[in-house]
């Protein structure tokens, strides 16, 4: 098989979240134990940081991979879902999987994973740690795809665990209160590894200290102790919370280990995050006149913090374009969305993705008017064509619908 092949059939051979949502999660870590076990153990090979949260897990990885990159270091990205291309997730200093890397991969194991019926998500994360291991990274920084004390990346015991915050998400696997999926999120922490916490809340700070006391963790929450940052290429205002997130865990990092990170890497690692690790898709700035922001955020806990920057923008009319995946809770997030807008609803390429008629229909429910658009470019096409020079045009609503116009 070539490259193309080779990725079609890791999206075909069993059911990826990204693509079919419930049907892909599995309660157990014991295919990843196994699929470790054959792969030699590389998670035991690497030196780890671990970052799980509801949002901003990708950002706050990105701003610690850049800044351990500033510092001299080889580092390891895993970062999930990706936007364009398969290989986005597994990087070395920014530098994206080779495309042979993963043909030999798969060609090596795949009779094994065929008989043993592994996941996409298992197959991706034993490639990433092969590849860092036989690459020889100094550090790899590790993004847990959804939850914690379930998803294949727990298999790792890192020198830290991140968890950036709790918000309402994935709730049909994740449980239905922000104490429950505050429980699966700490389950990445371990026996005697030092935690930080982002951001917490009344409900959420009792779990993250009951755990850290059965393992005997250090426990930090950022919010508390960081009270300053540095500037960084990330503009939506919601970095704030995760570049504290991200400079306490380096000042633990320096404790802690035998990392050395200057005050300088940090800043340079801070300005420069989107040139040395390729992130996209947060507060993403597409055009000027009219000025044109797209941004991944897809749950109630991330749109409204880009949608309260969005009021802060000067502007004559707001064009949204607007798609989501059929697994969220429309009138969770569907209220938070301005009456005062013109809507361009459309659907992702994407098995998940929420038909725009449906979607037209429900929003209509809150007041929020708009066309239907067969595609993603063609919704946001018209709102090209119509927008005025003043005007201000967001599109998101779900990380697929960004993917399809970058």
């Amino acid at each position: 098989m070539n490259y193309q092949e080779t990725v079609n059939w890791l999206f075909n051979q069993l059911p990826m979240y990204q693509t079919q949502g419930a049907s892909a999660y599995k309660a157990d870590l014991s295919n990843t134990i196994l699929l470790a076990n054959h792969l030699k153990n590389p998670e035991n090979k690497l030196k780890t940081i671990h970052v799980a949260g509801t949002n901003g897990k990708g950002s706050t990885s990105s701003l610690l991979a850049s800044v351990l990159q500033e510092s001299g270091y080889k580092v390891g990205l895993y970062t999930s879902p990706h936007l364009k291309d398969y290989r986005e997730r597994i990087k070395i200093n920014g530098i994206e999987i080779k495309e042979e890397f993963v043909v030999e991969f798969v060609a090596k194991h795949k009779s094994f994973f065929e008989n043993y019926h592994f996941s996409f998500f298992e197959m991706t994360v034993g490639l990433a740690f092969d590849y860092f291991v036989k690459e020889n990274v100094d550090i790899a920084i590790i993004e847990v795809g959804m939850g914690g004390r379930l998803d294949s990346t727990n298999i790792i015991t890192p020198l830290l665990s991140v968890i950036t915050n709790i918000g309402l998400d994935h709730t049909q696997f994740l449980g239905t209160t922000l104490e429950a999926i505050a429980f699966e999120k700490a389950g990445i922490i371990k026996n005697k590894v030092p935690v930080i916490i982002g951001e917490y809340n009344t409900q959420t700070k009792p779990v993250f200290l009951k755990k850290a006391l059965e393992t005997q963790s250090e426990i930090y929450f950022a919010s508390d102790l960081i009270k300053e940052t540095y500037p960084t290429s990330l503009k939506g205002n919601y970095q704030i919370q995760n570049c504290k997130t991200v400079l306490q865990t380096l000042h633990i990092l320096k404790q802690t280990t035998e990392f050395n990170i200057n005050e300088n890497a940090i800043k340079s690692g801070f300005l420069n995050v989107i040139e040395n690790t390729g992130l996209q898709g947060r507060w993403q700035q597409l055009g000027n006149n009219p000025k044109i922001i797209c941004d991944t955020a897809h749950n109630k806990h991330g749109l409204s913090k880009v949608l309260t920057q969005i009021e802060n923008e000067i502007f004559e009319e707001l064009h949204i374009v607007m798609g989501i995946v059929n697994d969220k809770d429309m009138n969770e997030i569907l209220p938070l969305f301005p009456k005062k807008a013109k809507y361009y609803f459309c659907s992702p390429k994407n098995l998940r993705g929420l038909n725009p008629k449906i979607l037209q229909e429900k929003a209509s429910d809150f007041g929020l008017k708009g066309q239907v658009y067969n595609s993603v470019s063609e919704a946001y096409y018209e709102a090209s064509q119509k927008a005025m020079p003043n005007d201000f045009i967001y599109v998101g609503g779900s990380t697929f619908v960004v993917a399809e116009i970058i």
